[in-house]
Parts: C-alpha cells; structure tokens; sequence
C-alpha cells in the first residue's frame, strides 16, 4: 500500500507542475493588457504606463515571469491583484470556503437523488422504473447548468418567490463567520435563523450544481450494480435467506470502486462548474472571483484561483486513486504482478 500511495503521489506531482505551467500560460494569452484596462478610464501616458508595467514585472520575458511565480507560488504567495492591492491568497481563502460549501451541498444532493434511482432501477431493469430512472439521468446529463439555474431562478424565485435570487444569506440574519462555511458556523453558533437563511440560498445553486453529477452517478451505479447482481455469491447470498437490504449492501460494497472512480473526477467537475453557477446566483466563491477578475484582466487573482482550483482537482483524484486501491485490493496485486 506504501508503495502504490508514493506513486500516485510522485504522478500527482508531475501533474500539479504541467497544471502550472498550462495555467500560466493560457492565462498570458488572454487578449488586452492588463495596465491599459486598468487604466481605461484615465488620462495617463504611455511611459506613465510602462513603468507601471515594469512594476507588476509585466516587462519580462514570459519564462522569467513564470519562474517568479512558481518560486513565490511554492511558498504559498500567489501575488497581489492589480486592481485592488490585496494578497490574492487571502482573497481566494476569503472566497473558497463558499466554493466549497456549495460543492459538498450539490454532492450531498446528488447522491440523495442518484443512490436511491440507481438502486430501483438495477433491482427492476427492464420495467417502467427503470425507464424513468434512465429518462432522469439522460435529462440531467443533458442540460446545460446555466441554463438550469436560470429556469429554477425564473420558477422559485421570481414566480413563487420560494428561495432568493443570489447571495449566501440574508443581511438581517445576523450571521458571524467562524469557518467561513454558513450552514457549520450557524449550527455552532445555535443562529437558526442564519441557519434558514443560508439553507434558503444553497438550495437553487446545489440543485443546478448537482443535477449533472446525479445523472452520472445514477447510469455508472446502475451499471456497476447489474454487473455485481449477476454474480454468483448474490445468488448464493439469496438463497441463503439473506434479508433483502443484506443483500443490496453487498451489492453495494462490490459496485463502490468504479462508482468512487466516478464521483472523485465528478467532484473535481463541480468545483470547475461551480465558475459558470456561481457568476448565474452571484454566489461569492472562488468562480465568481475569477469571473470578476477575467473582465477586469487581473493575472493574479485569475492564474491563482484557477491554480488553487486545478490543484484541488488534482488532489481529490490522488485521493479518489487511494480510496479505489482500498476498496479494490486488486489494483495493487494487478500492478505487482505485472512486473
């Protein structure tokens, strides 16, 4: 286990530097210069701009810039922004726990609806459950989010008015952040009206966020259980006596590894879907940053939050690589045998 646990490590580095490296440099392809848009609105003359330039080292050689950047990134300095003269690790840290909030509301959504789909439809395949469970899943796969979110925006918050457009919680509802994460720090704090308030703006947002990831979940499960129900010991586990949810949670335990392999890319997925649905409700996380920051050519806080992002991918498929070779031990007996 040591061993397979170094490898994916020694992988997952090599995969953070070409991360660097590709971020770095799509990031410097962006069309506009950054000193002119910052200086869009006023009278101030070309030299004026270029010793600006010279100090945000924008007058270097590209390979210059990135050395300087990955030098401070590893120390865990990600610059200053240009527009706002702020560390832009401490605005990504400010933002991120929202980010994170509303990825694990849209996984905690997605797998209350996927699990129990799945289920009915592999237990009764062929019948009108599993048609419908299969129409859901092509549905959701399907629509775009954003226009997802914009149609619940349209439904529950404009017509009925049920949950509110944008934002995180209600300026009356008298909320402290401890974490950063509204729905824990309400619940620590005993502020149930915090509580509701936050409950009331993740509910659009996790929905919009989590319904792609469910319709994945649902057809990779179903398939995972269908092959595990064919197998013999589920028949002998059955004729046994075995009661029936006994039954279904072995089931369960033999289709985890490709379901795992499955939710751990997917994850990754939210954070970089969580960009487009959070500029759609104004959710103050990391993708709403980096939006604002794309329009206002800000390098910084662009090239850093999509490092921060990329490198959480990163670092949830290391884990997702751990959790399967627990799961399945013969991934690692594949891999001794084959040398």
């Amino acid at each position: 286990m040591l061993q397979f646990f170094l490898r994916r490590l020694g992988q997952s580095a090599i995969v953070a530097f070409g991360v660097s490296i590709i971020v770095f440099l799509l990031i410097h392809m962006i069309p506009g210069d950054p000193v002119d848009a910052i200086f869009a609105s006023e009278n101030v003359s070309d030299a004026e701009k270029a010793t600006y330039r010279a100090q945000l080292g924008l007058d270097q050689p590209l390979w210059v810039q990135y050395a300087l950047f990955l030098g401070n990134a590893l120390r865990g300095d990600l610059g200053e922004s240009f527009r706002r003269n702020l560390p832009v690790g401490d605005m990504i840290g400010g933002a991120f726990p929202a980010t994170i909030e509303l990825t694990l509301a849209a996984l905690v959504i997605a797998i209350l609806i996927a699990v129990p789909i799945a289920i009915v439809s592999a237990l009764r395949q062929g019948s009108i459950w599993d048609r419908t469970g299969s129409v859901i899943a092509l549905f959701g796969i399907s629509l775009p989010s954003f226009w997802f979110g914009i149609v619940l925006i349209l439904l529950f918050s404009v017509t009925f008015q049920i949950f509110p457009v944008s934002g995180r919680i209600g300026m009356d509802a008298g909320y402290q952040p401890l974490t950063g994460l509204v729905i824990l720090d309400s619940l620590l704090q005993g502020n149930w009206e915090a509580l509701w308030s936050g409950l009331q703006h993740l509910v659009l947002p996790a929905v919009t966020l989590g319904a792609a990831i469910a319709a994945t979940l649902v057809r990779v499960l179903r398939s995972s259980l269908l092959e595990v129900k064919s197998q013999d010991y589920i028949e002998a586990l059955t004729a046994r006596g075995l009661a029936y949810p006994r039954v279904i949670r072995h089931m369960m335990r033999n289709a985890l590894p490709a379901s795992v392999t499955v939710m751990g890319m997917r994850i990754g997925g939210l954070l970089g879907g969580a960009v487009v649905i959070e500029a759609v409700f104004s959710w103050p996380g990391v993708g709403l940053l980096t939006v604002q920051a794309i329009s206002g050519r800000d390098y910084p806080i662009v090239q850093g939050a999509v490092l921060v992002l990329a490198l959480a991918f990163v670092a949830i498929n290391f884990l997702t690589d751990i959790i399967h070779g627990w799961l399945d031990p013969r991934i690692k007996l594949q891999k001794t045998s084959a040398r």
